[in-house]
């Protein structure tokens, strides 16, 4: 099973490897090269990841990453990434 990285997570992790790298260049490396290890760890068992709770397929993951969600949807032949998520806290009234 191969892994494709669909545009859509392409432009958001390259924007936040950019702002990570405005404090440190060296954790953006880091991160970046953590974080695609992680992914290609995917295809062995991509089921031990929990269903994603942002759709009702259970083909759509989540693996979560370093306070980020990575969405990502398993098909015969490959596994699409194609989304990442920042955890934030809703703001107070």
């Amino acid at each position: 099973m191969r892994v494709v990285f669909k545009d859509t997570f392409i432009i958001r992790i390259e924007s936040q490897i950019e702002y990570i790298s405005l404090d440190s260049p060296f954790r953006a490396r880091k991160f970046k090269s953590d974080l695609l290890k992680r992914i290609k760890e995917i295809p062995t068992n991509p089921y031990r990841y929990r269903k994603s709770i942002y759709f009702e397929d259970k083909t759509i993951r989540d693996l979560i990453f370093k306070g980020y969600t990575i969405v990502f949807r398993i098909t015969e032949d490959k596994i699409e990434v194609f989304g990442i998520v920042k955890y934030q806290k809703k703001p107070t009234d």
